[in-house]
């Protein structure tokens, strides 16, 4: 499979491709006025504690406080026993300094939100997800620091191993590595790209990972409280990280600065790679040149069109999604059972293609064609299972129910394709429907027979949109002269080209 990462850099914005086979699958974007907070560390204060909800508003200096649930809170041991020690007496603030030593502060299990949290605490939080919509960010106090080969957890005492290794011996070799080299009660995940890794290797980004909490915690020690202690990597060496591994074929930019960084940070971190990177210098715009400008106007279209001639249709809301799958054009050749099966599989393939590159995420109800056979119900179900493999989210799914339903959650830490790219209509304000021009018409109807009485002028000027004039005038002219007639008063249509649709101005004359 051919690979590639492709990144288009500006000075108002950044964009990531990861192109497989000619296909975009992931798309990334980053302005420097609409910059994510994911993996930032902050040094927070309680602002309220929610008792019902198990959970707290902490005020990290942002515009809306986080969300921190109870089972993201840690707490230092120090601190719990002289709760335990004191009573209901109030707590002090958290003292970070009891903090320094790494096994002092452990997550609390079976312990409620006000036993652990008090309002004015200071307490040191990760952001695990961006504010979507209208909600805060969500926090955690399970601290997570990605390198290129490993992930350091500072306050857990566990080693895991990424499920794309599949090789156990492999595994295994690299748990042991791993236990050799860690501190006594840290945790570290071995991520996918430290497969072949060496001993050097797995110890160099645990020694930059271990310095590099040493200095969090130091700077949190000395930082004012809701306020940023350690930022994560932005866009670009972020997608280095993530996604730039033996399995990508090259990385293409097409800025000399970014691509400088990057050399520097590929020298350092991944020195095997660094003959994979390269400088475009096209006249065509590197995008354009590869295609992928269509195809990410394509990605914010709520109806995509199967090959076939089907198409599903994808809505989204703040917390739902929902995907309907349709026939559409494609008739079939034999019978009406086998064009909805072979429908129903290709929507599958695509639907998880999709949910990839829009990355899509909370509940997903997939509606597929009613299918009698059971087998193929199955192989539908099977289709689909194989088909998001590919994905990295955590990904969850029901299994296929008797009305053709899917139902799934994918993990979200971010908006959407749509949701960064696109806002609510400023007519309709997000609801993606507009009054008809007849329910206008009859509005207008019934505000002239109410009002008509309190005027005393005969003669009525009324301002509409183009649209709406035209069916005044045509569609609805007999109640429109009816109107008249019953009212005694004259009614000029003034169509209007700069007013909404939905909006009209009745100007009673004499």
């Amino acid at each position: 499979m051919s690979s590639q990462i492709l990144i288009n850099s500006t000075s108002y914005e950044v964009r990531t491709a990861l192109v497989e086979n000619d296909h975009l699958v992931e798309f990334h974007m980053q302005r420097p006025a609409e910059k994510g907070l994911m993996g930032n560390i902050y040094k927070g204060k309680v602002v309220r504690v929610l008792p019902g909800m198990q959970a707290a508003f902490v005020d990290i200096g942002l515009e809306r406080t986080g969300f921190l649930y109870v089972d993201d809170v840690h707490i230092t041991m120090t601190e719990l026993e002289k709760r335990m020690m004191g009573g209901d007496q109030p707590c002090g603030k958290y003292d970070f300094a009891a903090s320094s030593t790494d096994d002092d502060m452990r997550r609390v299990t079976g312990m409620n939100i006000e036993e652990l949290l008090r309002e004015g605490q200071e307490i040191l939080v990760q952001v695990g997800k961006d504010p979507i919509g209208t909600k805060g960010a969500r926090l955690t106090c399970h601290v997570t620091l990605p390198c290129r080969n490993l992930v350091f957890m500072p306050l857990t005492d566990h080693i895991g191993v990424s499920r794309k290794i599949e090789d156990e011996s492999i595994r295994q070799t690299l748990r042991e590595r791993i236990e050799l080299l860690r501190p006594k009660g840290t945790g570290f995940i071995i991520r996918t790209v430290a497969e072949h890794a060496s001993m050097e290797e797995l110890e160099a980004d645990m020694e930059f990972l271990l310095l590099l909490w040493d200095e969090i915690k130091d700077i949190a020690g000395r930082t004012p409280v809701s306020s940023l202690v350690h930022e994560d990597l932005d866009i670009t060496l972020r997608t280095v990280r993530d996604l730039f591994s033996p399995d990508i074929g090259n990385l293409i930019t097409d800025d000399r600065e970014t691509f400088d960084r990057l050399t520097h940070f590929v020298k350092t971190f991944a020195p095997k790679l660094q003959s994979r990177l390269s400088f475009y210098q096209g006249v065509t715009p590197l995008f354009e040149a590869h295609g992928i400008e269509v195809e990410i106007s394509q990605a914010i279209e709520k109806k995509v069109w199967l090959r076939s001639g089907g198409y599903i249709i994808i809505e989204t809301t703040e917390a739902l999604s929902v995907i309907d799958v349709n026939t559409g054009r494609y008739v079939g050749k034999n019978d009406l059972e086998e064009t909805i099966f072979k429908t129903n599989i290709e929507a599958a393939k695509e639907i998880a293609y999709q949910l990839r590159l829009r990355n899509v995420g909370g509940i997903i109800i997939i509606d597929f064609i009613d299918m009698e056979d059971p087998l193929h119900r199955e192989e539908l179900f099977t289709t689909f299972l194989e088909a998001v493999k590919k994905d990295k989210s955590r990904i969850n799914i029901l299994k296929l129910s008797e009305f053709g339903l899917v139902q799934m959650t994918r993990k979200r830490s971010c908006e959407n394709l749509t949701q960064m790219m696109c806002e609510p209509c400023h007519y309709c304000a997000g609801e993606g429907m507009l009054k008809s021009r007849r329910t206008i018409c009859f509005e207008i109807f019934r505000k002239i027979s109410r009002d008509a009485e309190r005027y005393n002028g005969n003669n009525i000027a009324l301002k509409v949109h183009p649209r709406v004039a035209e069916m005044l005038l045509k569609e609805e002219e007999p109640v429109t002269l009816e109107l008249e007639r019953t009212t005694g008063k004259r009614l000029t249509i003034i169509p209007t080209k700069n007013i909404h649709v939905e909006k009209y101005e009745i100007n009673w004359q004499g």
